[in-house]
């Protein structure tokens, strides 16, 4: 039986030439997926796989068509001759689709691979991320805790009362704040052509001073002096070290003022010399107190028995002289040995200026020496032993007058209330003290006249009744210029209200 062969035909013909259409629809559709993502190892895959396959649909489609062809136009014997390169290229065809298949296999290896250590990479990247971002917040954080520190210690810097200064080893200043400029009284903009060393009294320490702090010596609480612009010299505590910064060395300074406690070391001083003293003053003067009364009184009636002329006469009156400076100095002694209780009531300090200025003027007139007083009408009344004060202004007064030498010369006296502290001056146009001799001007006993004429006790016995009454007194002067003694008390206002006017009738700027 025989079947109809038409339908055969025409299902190998069409069903090659679909085959083709399908291959490179298929191929057409893979570069569409390419380029939406060229790098996509899939879709590299499947266009090379459709290209294979493209060519295989090719080779076998046109094999069965043109067998079909051949045959029905009675060239069988061709075909025969093409068939074996049909399949030749058949064969070829299922070769490279194979071929495809295995080397994707492999690329797709290859591809997780490279998948895995991209998501590696992908995790180090969104770590290091993480860590760039609580870096960057660590660092945000840091920079405000230095902000927060450097704000603190630069208010430090700028509120302490002590001078705290950065120096460069030539000298120059980096940094100083307001206390250490008050200090050596420097203005901010002289820093720059100033240094450092010019503070010191003596240039050779901070040669001395720079050798250590480059050996790496710290220097703790060493005294030096140094110099304020325009004022007395100041006595300082320095503690310094060297620390090396961006590759060049800087000094830093930490200086402490100590001329207050200086000058309370050498009031206790002076009162431990005035209690010692005292104890011996008295044990003196008492000894010497009652021979010397008995001397001068046997010389006094031995003087009422004579006549001048006689024989002895005279050297009975140089003995009586020398007795009576003797008992002089001896109560001068018990003065300051045994100072009387302070008993204070509301006075005016005008009043004793002015009542020993009474009593001096007319034998201080006799010498040529005149007074001259500036006294500050809002001067309060205050609580003061008044008779002790009159003393204190009775040996400031001689003082000034044997310091003119007989020359003549002015007196001048000054009173001044200001921020709460009444301030006395006085003043003398005299010889002036020595600089040797100032450090020991209150000393008891310490005195520049000749024998005879003082005992060296007047300031001394003035700087305790100074103290008493809770002031100070301190002295500037200069040879052949003269002096100014300057006592400063803190002002207690009396019973009898603030402002009350002096008895005196002294006009203030007046001439006496």
């Amino acid at each position: 039986m025989t079947l109809p062969l038409l339908p055969v035909w025409i299902v190998d013909f069409y069903g090659s030439v679909l085959m083709i259409v399908f291959a490179f629809l298929s191929v057409w559709q893979c570069h569409q997926l390419r380029r939406r993502d060229p790098n996509n190892v899939v879709w590299i895959y499947l266009l090379w796989f459709c290209y294979g396959l493209a060519g295989f649909a090719v080779s076998r489609s046109v094999g069965h068509i043109l067998r079909r062809f051949l045959v029905s136009t009675h060239h069988a014997d061709l075909w025969e001759a093409l068939q074996p390169y049909s399949g030749a290229i058949n064969t070829l065809m299922f070769v490279v689709v194979a071929s495809i298949t295995l080397f994707f296999e492999r690329v797709w290896k290859i591809y997780q691979r490279m998948m895995a250590h991209q998501k590696a990479l992908e995790d180090a990247h969104t770590q290091l991320l993480y860590l760039n971002r609580h870096l960057e917040e660590m660092v945000a954080e840091r920079t405000r805790d230095l902000a927060i520190s450097e704000q603190k210690f630069r208010r430090l810097f700028e509120v302490s009362r002590d001078m705290v200064v950065i120096v460069k080893p030539d000298g120059s200043i980096m940094d100083i704040n307001p206390a250490g400029l008050k200090m050596i009284g420097w203005k901010e903009s002289e820093l720059a052509s100033r240094r450092f060393y010019e503070c010191f009294a003596n240039p050779r320490e901070w040669q001395t001073l720079k050798e250590e702090l480059f050996s790496g010596t710290e220097i703790r609480d060493r005294e030096y002096l140094l110099i304020k612009e325009g004022a007395v010299p100041v006595e300082v505590l320095v503690s310094a070290f060297c620390s090396r910064e961006n590759d060049r060395e800087l000094f830093y300074f930490w200086v402490k003022d100590i001329s207050q406690r200086k000058n309370m070391e050498k009031k206790l001083l002076q009162a431990d010399k005035l209690a010692s003293l005292g104890q011996l003053a008295a044990g003196v003067a008492h000894e010497v107190n009652n021979p010397l009364g008995i001397i001068l009184g046997y010389t006094q009636l031995l003087l009422r028995r004579s006549e001048p002329g006689d024989q002895f006469y005279e050297d009975l009156k140089t003995i009586e002289k020398h007795a009576r400076n003797c008992k002089v100095i001896v109560e001068d002694l018990l003065k300051f040995a045994r100072s009387a209780p302070t008993k204070k009531g509301p006075a005016h300090i005008h009043d004793a200026i002015y009542e020993v200025i009474s009593v001096l003027k007319h034998q201080f007139s006799l010498d040529n020496v005149e007074f001259e007083t500036h006294l500050d009408p809002q001067v309060p009344t205050m609580h003061w032993d008044i008779n002790k004060m009159k003393q204190v202004f009775m040996n400031l007064f001689m003082n000034a007058r044997q310091a003119m030498n007989n020359r003549g010369g002015l007196i001048r006296v000054e009173t001044e209330c200001k921020d709460g502290f009444l301030t006395v001056r006085v003043s003398d146009n005299g010889c002036g003290i020595p600089p040797e001799h100032l450090p020991r001007i209150f000393d008891p006993f310490f005195t520049t006249k000749p024998t005879g004429v003082g005992t060296g006790l007047g300031l001394s016995v003035s700087y305790g009744i100074i103290v008493e009454h809770g002031g100070t007194i301190s002295v500037e002067s200069e040879p052949e210029k003269g002096t100014t003694f300057t006592i400063t008390f803190p002002v207690t206002e009396g019973n009898d209200g603030n402002g009350q006017k002096p008895a005196g009738n002294f006009d203030s700027g007046r001439r006496n």
